[in-house]
C-alpha cells in the first residue's frame, strides 16, 4: 500500500468508525469552584495568550493530522484558514510523503492561507533511523514556512502497522542532534499514548524547546490500525490496545513535575472549551485538538469557523464563572476532584 493510500485511509476511518480510546483523559474527575461573584464583566474576559513568542487569541492549536493527499490539502485549507481567522496555532501532518514524493508538497503549503499564525512543521522521529537528517528536517521546515518542527513518537503504532518502522534504537541521541542544530524550535510529542516523567525528563535533557502530551483519551490509533489490519493476526494484536496510554491529566502533571517552565501543549481527547481551561489550570500553555477540527473541517469551511467560536465562547464563559479575567489569572485557579465537599 502507497503512503498516499494510508493517510486517505486514516481520514477516512477517524471520519466514520469510533477510534475513541477507551482510557478517559482525566478531565472529568476536576472541576472548578464556582464564582458566584466573580466582580468582572463578561465582556473584559481575554482569551489570549503567548507561546513561544507568538500571540495566540485562543490557546489551541490545530494538532498535526493530515496532507499529502487530495483530501488533506482540501483539510488542510480549511485549517489553516480557520488558525488564521481566530489567532491559532497549526501543526502539519507528518511531511515524509513530501521530502520523498515533491509533487505531494503542495498539499502541505498553506501559509498563503495563514500568513500570520504559528506553523509547525511534522517528521516521525524515528525517520531518523531510516534515513533522514537535520538536512531533511530543515527542507520540512523552509518548505512550507514553518516557524518550528514537531518530531512525533509513535512506536506502537508503527509496531502495529504491517509497513511499520520499528528501529527506535538510539533515536533519543539523533533527536538532541536535531534540536541542537536546527534553527527553530523543536517540540516532540505523543500521538495519543502520553508522555511519561522518564522520557519527559530524556527529552528536556536533548534539547527540546517544547512537548506535548499527547495522552491517551482521545484518538487511539491502535483502533485506527484494527481497522487498517490485513489480517486476524494483525487486527486482534492491534485490538487489546484501545485502553493502552497515559491519561493527558496524567501525562500532564508528571510533565510538569519534571519541569514548570517549559512550553507545554497538552492534548490528547480535549473537546471542549471547559477541557481547555482545566488543561490550562494544570500547567498547560497551550491545548492541541486534532478530532473535533477534522471532523468541522470534512464538513466545510464554515463548520470549522462554528466549532472555533463554540471553543471560545465556552472558555470565556468558564473563566467568567471563575472570576479569571485572562489566561494568566486561569492558571492560578485551583482544581478540585468530584468527591469534595462543603463548596
Amino acid at each position: 500500500m502507497s503512503m498516499e493510500e494510508r493517510k486517505n485511509d486514516h481520514i477516512q476511518i477517524n471520519l466514520q468508525k469510533d477510534v475513541q480510546s477507551s482510557r478517559k483523559t482525566g478531565l472529568d474527575a476536576l472541576r472548578f469552584v464556582h464564582n458566584a461573584l466573580p466582580e468582572i464583566a463578561f465582556q473584559d474576559v481575554d482569551c489570549s495568550s503567548t507561546f513561544m513568542g507568538y500571540k495566540a487569541s485562543l490557546p489551541v492549536m490545530i494538532s498535526s493530522m493530515t496532507g499529502g493527499t487530495n483530501d488533506g490539502e482540501r483539510i488542510n485549507k480549511i485549517l489553516a484558514s480557520t488558525a488564521e481567522k481566530y489567532g491559532l496555532a497549526m501543526g502539519l501532518g507528518s511531511m515524509r510523503i513530501a521530502l520523498e514524493n515533491p509533487e505531494k508538497l503542495e498539499s502541505f503549503k498553506v501559509r498563503k492561507y495563514a500568513p500570520n499564525i504559528l506553523l509547525f512543521s511534522n517528521l516521525g522521529a524515528v525517520q531518523l533511523n531510516y534515513g533522514f537528517t537535520v538536512e531533511h528536517c530543515q527542507r520540512a521546515v523552509d518548505a512550507v514556512e514553518a516557524n518550528g518542527l514537531i518530531l512525533h513518537l509513535n512506536c506502537l503504532q508503527e509496531a502495529l502497522q504491517p509497513e511499520g518502522n520499528t528501529d527506535f534504537s538510539g533515536l533519543l541521541g539523533k533527536i538532541e542532534k536535531v534540536c541542537r542544530k536546527l534553527p527553530v524550535p523543536v517540540i516532540v510529542k505523543e500521538i495519543g499514548w502520553g508522555l511519561s516523567a522518564p522520557v519527559t525528563r530524556k527529552l528536556i535533557e536533548a534539547g527540546v524547546a517544547g512537548l506535548d502530551t499527547a495522552g491517551a483519551g482521545g484518538t487511539s490509533w491502535s483502533e485506527v490500525e484494527k481497522y487498517r489490519a490485513v489480517d486476524n493476526i494483525q487486527s486482534q494484536t492491534a485490538a487489546i490496545f484501545k485502553d493502552w496510554g497515559i491519561p493527558l491529566v496524567d501525562s500532564l502533571t508528571a510533565i510538569r513535575k519534571q519541569n514548570d517552565k517549559i512550553p507545554l501543549v497538552a492534548s490528547g481527547g480535549i473537546k471542549t472549551g471547559l477541557d481547555i481551561a482545566k488543561c490550562l489550570a494544570l500547567g498547560a500553555n497551550m491545548c492541541g485538538i486534532a478530532g473535533g477540527f477534522l471532523k468541522a473541517a470534512a464538513g466545510s469551511q464554515e463548520d470549522a469557523y462554528e466549532f472555533t467560536e463554540i471553543l471560545h465562547r465556552q472558555l470565556r464563559v468558564t473563566m467568567f464563572a471563575t472570576g479569571a479575567r485572562n489566561i494568566e489569572e486561569l492558571r492560578k485557579l485551583p482544581l478540585i476532584g468530584q468527591d469534595c465537599q462543603g463548596l
